[in-house]
């Protein structure tokens, strides 16, 4: 079920009982403190990564050593995001985010601090969001400094491309897609128009650490919330993981919403087995 951003309190529907748990758990809460991962957006058609035991569905994502470090993997990257990309932009917010977005507005989410690099919390009207990953509608130099639209350089890289240009393929979770059997040696990857430097996607690769302004931000937000919801992540990295772990030692209450194990089971208050987009549009349904 999604929900109209317009008419989020329509027709009241009755809740299963770990939904009822839900709603008394989020409305006993003034300043919430949410964390959410890719299964947030799987009902936007953004795969998530982890199946139901947190175990990698498919390939891990590119580290940033081989980014750095080996040309084949670069090519090999932006050949993938380059087909990739034109999905991930299209997709739009589901439930989940626009019910993130109305319990900011009635006062009950302090901030949402999310592991998602698509953009769709803001999208569906949440305000007080932190990248924890970065975006990817952004592209940094990495050695001048200088950011450019994803667009913009989305531009480049078909023009320097054209013959993959009518390629399509499955989007995989971090935006690239899976082009099997590609011979990427020919892929041309535009430089910084600016200095001819290296460019990346403003976005925190697996073997990248989060900026530390970022990680001390949220922390911040933690320390004046009363409570924190997981939706969609299995917390099985410390990025999102070191957040339940600074919530229980500072005495806050966790309740996750995720189809699968998380790394935090044991120190949950609530858990409840469901897709995030059903779960908080029917809380907000039954309101």
């Amino acid at each position: 079920m999604s929900v109209d951003p317009d008419n989020v309190a329509a027709c009241p529907i009755p809740l299963s009982d770990e939904l009822v748990r839900l709603e008394r758990f989020v409305t006993a809460r003034r300043r919430l403190f949410v964390l959410t991962g890719a299964g947030c957006s799987t009902g936007s058609g953004i795969p998530d990564y982890r199946d139901a035991d947190g175990g990698w569905k498919r390939r891990p994502p590119i580290q940033l050593r081989e980014f750095l470090h080996e040309e084949p993997a670069r090519r090999r990257y932006w050949a993938r995001s380059m087909v990739g990309w034109s999905r991930v932009n299209r997709a739009r917010p589901n439930g989940a985010h626009y019910a993130l977005a109305e319990l900011e507005r009635r006062g009950r989410v302090a901030t949402v601090v999310t592991q998602n690099v698509d953009g769709l919390h803001q999208r569906a009207g949440s305000r007080r969001v932190i990248d924890l990953h970065g975006r990817l509608d952004r592209v940094e130099c990495l050695d001048c400094g200088g950011i450019m639209a994803r667009g913009a350089y989305q531009s480049a890289l078909l023009a320097a491309n054209p013959e993959w240009a009518w390629l399509d393929a499955e989007i995989a979770p971090d935006g690239d897609a899976d082009l099997d059997g590609a011979d990427y040696r020919r892929f041309r990857v535009p430089a910084c128009h600016g200095c001819g430097g290296l460019l990346k996607p403003s976005v925190v690769f697996f073997g990248e650490s989060v900026p530390r302004p970022r990680v001390d931000m949220a922390m911040a937000r933690l320390a004046g919330a009363d409570g924190v919801l997981v939706l969609g992540s299995s917390l099985m990295v410390w990025s999102g993981y070191r957040f339940v772990r600074a919530a229980r030692a500072l005495g806050l209450p966790v309740a996750a919403v995720n189809l699968g194990r998380t790394r935090a089971d044991a120190e949950l208050e609530l858990r409840v087995v469901q897709p995030c987009d059903r779960a908080l549009s029917a809380l907000l349904d039954s309101a």
